[in-house]
């Protein structure tokens, strides 16, 4: 496997393994659990709605990867940039621009 050097080389790649729709979804579904328990994490103090955030999303992720897209979460070997390449996947999505990204990175947006 080809050493990976910035976000910039890793965002394509990482798009490219998220080209199914259905795992995209549960992506956005992650990307919200994780959001909404840090807001109940703020909200309440309770420091247990981290660990049911980090649960939910994973969660979500990981049936995505497994079930869906057939392939290895790129969270295992690339962790942060994973986890910011999530957020501005969802946060694209919600723009709706993410098509033009997907494009670029040879994946057909649905």
């Amino acid at each position: 496997m080809t050493r990976i050097s910035s976000f910039e080389e890793f965002w394509p790649i990482y798009l490219r393994a998220h080209s199914n729709p259905t795992c995209r979804a549960l992506h956005y579904a992650a990307s919200i659990s994780g959001l909404t328990a840090l807001a109940l994490v703020l909200l309440t103090g309770s420091g247990w709605w981290l660990l049911a955030g980090l649960l939910l999303s994973y969660g979500f992720a990981w049936v995505g990867h497994f079930k869906v897209e057939h392939n290895v979460p790129l969270t295992f070997t690339h962790p942060w940039w994973s986890l910011v390449a999530d957020y501005r996947m969802f946060f694209l999505w919600t723009m709706g621009q993410l098509p033009r990204h997907l494009r670029h990175a040879g994946v057909e947006p649905a």
